[in-house]
């Protein structure tokens, strides 16, 4: 399993249910938690077997810009 943190532009619970059809209808997304309450927007993504691209480029077909910040391991 692996865990990225990305730093995005999700402002506000209407932008999450935004992108929530496009991370939960993956199926390579395991869980994913976006902490508005941060400056960076951070977005955690734990996947089987994603790219962090892949995972920009699924936040970018909802209309939202992510940087991966960190990569952790279970």
């Amino acid at each position: 399993m692996k865990i990225y943190q990305f730093k995005t532009n999700i402002q506000c619970s209407g932008c999450e249910a935004k992108v929530k059809s496009f991370l939960e209808g993956h199926p390579e997304i395991v869980r994913w938690n976006v902490d508005l309450t941060n400056p960076g927007k951070l977005l955690r993504v734990e996947t089987s077997n994603l790219s962090p691209q892949q995972i920009v480029e699924l936040l970018q077909q909802a209309g939202y810009k992510a940087t991966l910040m960190e990569k952790a391991r279970l």
